[in-house]
Parts: C-alpha cells; sequence; structure tokens
C-alpha cells in the first residue's frame, strides 16, 4: 500500500542512520519499525495488571508490633543519633 508520512526530523534522522548501518532500503527500515512499534503496543496490551494480594502480618511478637514499622524504624534511629551524640561529648 502506498501512502504518505509526515515524519518528525529527528526520527527521520534515526531511520536514515539505520539505513546507512545497515544496508536496508528506507522502506524495509520504516516497515520493520512499525512492525516493532506494533509487536510492543501488543504485548504491552496484552500484560495483566499487577495485582497484589493483602496477607495478615500475623500475631505481634514480642514488644514489637509489626504493623508499625516505620515507627520503630524512626524509634531506633533517634536512639542512635541520642547515642551518637553523647558518645561525641
Amino acid at each position: 500500500m502506498r501512502t504518505t508520512l509526515t515524519i518528525d526530523d529527528n526520527i527521520a534522522r534515526q531511520l536514515k542512520a539505520i539505513v546507512h548501518r545497515s544496508g536496508k532500503s528506507f522502506k524495509a527500515v520504516v516497515n520493520e519499525a512499525l512492525r516493532a512499534g506494533i509487536e510492543n503496543n501488543r504485548i504491552a496490551a496484552a500484560a495483566r495488571p499487577y495485582r497484589l494480594e493483602p496477607v495478615a502480618m500475623g500475631e505481634v511478637v514480642g514488644p514489637f508490633d509489626l504493623d508499625k514499622a516505620l515507627r520503630l524504624a524512626d524509634q531506633l534511629e533517634d536512639e542512635e543519633v541520642a547515642r551518637e551524640i553523647q558518645l561525641r561529648k
């Protein structure tokens, strides 16, 4: 099929560089690029959305509530900073 396309200058330069390196015709390079783009789109459309199933973290073990892990990390970091300050004195 014959058709007229307007190709962005930077894309045309890239296509011509591929033509030069590969020794293929401009038509062949454009068709390969279009096929690759269409195939890539098909693969992306076929990909299933990522789903994460939540799970319970279990019972609290010891003095640490794992549901509050960030709070625990902050507390441990604060204690370490305070310890380092004490060592500098």
